[in-house]
């Protein structure tokens, strides 16, 4: 963790960059990449395909959320866990917003919004997100996400 970029400087005409900011300027095709996952992801998710959407997120797979870390290991449970989650009530989720918050030519962090609608189509609950998604064998996937979402 970087708490500063700038060197204290002794004199004020000393100061000078000693560390430069990581990804201050994204990368155009790892954004559009990670923007692909979470758009697959939703997709796979509101259509309940579990191969699809296994396909979103790298193993082992984190997420924080509700104050505790989980992670799988392998996808075999990862729907079941969502639907856990997500309340019997659930139909479908979307997105509000996507925004990048650094890129690397494999890494993506993402802060982003998230409603949950029932069968009703009645919004269940709107949620903020940390998604990162990286770049692994070739493969773009999410590897971990932090989540205020049950």
């Amino acid at each position: 963790f970087r708490r500063s970029i700038m060197r204290v400087p002794s004199h004020p005409q000393e100061q000078q960059p000693m560390l430069s900011l990581t990804a201050a300027t994204p990368d155009p095709e790892a954004v559009a990449a990670a923007m692909k996952v979470i758009d697959d992801h939703y997709a796979a998710l509101n259509a309940r395909d579990e191969a699809a959407l296994a396909k979103t997120l790298h193993f082992p797979h984190y997420r924080f959320g509700s104050n505790a870390m989980k992670m799988w290991k392998t996808p075999e449970t990862y729907l079941q866990d969502f639907y856990d989650r997500a309340g019997s009530g659930w139909a479908r989720s979307e997105y509000l917003f996507r925004n990048v918050v650094a890129a690397s030519s494999d890494k993506v962090h993402i802060d982003m919004a998230f409603i949950r609608y029932n069968v009703e189509d009645k919004p269940m609950g709107a949620f903020r997100s940390i998604w990162v998604i990286t770049k692994k064998d070739g493969k773009w996937a999410a590897e971990l996400r932090s989540s205020f979402a049950k």
